[in-house]
């Protein structure tokens, strides 16, 4: 094939998909789609500087939504929008830990001793997602955003497990849930890892600040194991290499790489309580929104 001539590069542009794609909606729509990936960049790298979440919470459910009005197999709908998310998330917690490390709030120490069980989790987390169905994916999203969010929102201070984090085999399982259940839901890490530390009595901004280190901990392994389990796979949406959607990689991750740093300044002028109901707000209506994809 060669790729300049006018015949070649069309020939490409079809195995691509891209023109049956661009063939079935009117130029309005895909402006409106372009519009909203770039909106979804933005509110995801405020988040991801100001609750340590990486993004992933907004970007989840947005591009499941996306998929679902483009008409995604529903077999490979969650897949792809956990796979784009985790790899969006890459360059985002990036830049969101390096700004809460020159603030002061992200603690070397609790990262040396969470990071191996939390790399384990991932894999683990990887490997189940290639046998777990769509519905299944958007169940573990869902049900554990929502349980999240109603522990936060319900309590005035977060509940007190102890003072620091516990042992070893403690902290293994900790890391580890954390790793595999974030690479499971397609987030980087904050929205477990925020409230479990807090519970051990750890400074709510350093918690969000550790969080976002986590992020890039979870999403580089979670990425590359969901762009390994989609090759092959059929009917996924133009442009996906694996499971991670390239045009929404594209479109998202510049809006958030610039969104990131105001976000993380904005968390150092919210007090503690305040940040707490902002991110259990956020995980509640996620979780309403997946809950009701599932039943509707």
């Amino acid at each position: 094939m060669d790729l300049f001539t006018q015949g070649g590069f069309q020939e490409l542009l079809a195995q691509t998909g891209l023109i049956d794609f661009m063939s079935q909606y009117s130029l309005s729509w895909l402006l409106w789609l372009v519009v909203a990936l770039l909106v979804t960049g933005i509110i995801a790298g405020l988040l991801a500087g100001l609750l340590g979440v990486g993004g992933g919470i907004v970007i989840v459910p947005v591009l499941y939504h996306l998929f679902t009005l483009l008409g995604v197999d529903p077999e490979v709908r969650m897949h792809v929008a956990v796979g784009t998310s985790l790899a969006t998330i890459i360059p985002t917690s990036i830049i969101s830990a390096r700004a809460h490390y020159k603030r002061g709030s992200l603690d070397k120490q609790l990262l040396q001793h969470l990071i191996p069980s939390v790399i384990a989790g991932v894999i683990i987390g990887a490997v189940v997602s290639h046998w777990l169905s769509g519905d299944a994916l958007t169940t573990v999203f869902a049900v554990i955003a929502f349980l999240v969010a109603v522990n936060m929102g319900l309590r005035k201070e977060s509940p007190q497990l102890s003072n620091g984090l516990p042992g070893t085999f403690g902290c293994s399982v900790i890391g580890g849930s954390i790793g595999g259940l974030s690479t499971l839901m397609g987030i980087g890490g904050g929205t477990l890892s925020v409230p479990i530390l807090s519970a051990f009595k750890i400074p709510m901004h350093v918690a969000v600040g550790t969080g976002a280190a986590l992020g890039v901990v979870i999403s580089l392994p979670g990425a590359f194991g969901f762009l390994i389990n989609g090759l092959g796979v059929d009917n996924r949406p133009p442009f996906t290499f694996g499971y991670i959607n390239l045009a929404g990689l594209a479109l998202i991750v510049p809006m958030t790489m610039l969104c990131v740093p105001y976000g993380a300044k904005l968390a150092h002028s919210v007090d503690a309580r305040r940040l707490r109901q902002l991110f259990a707000l956020f995980l509640f209506l996620t979780a309403l929104r997946m809950i009701y994809s599932l039943m509707f």
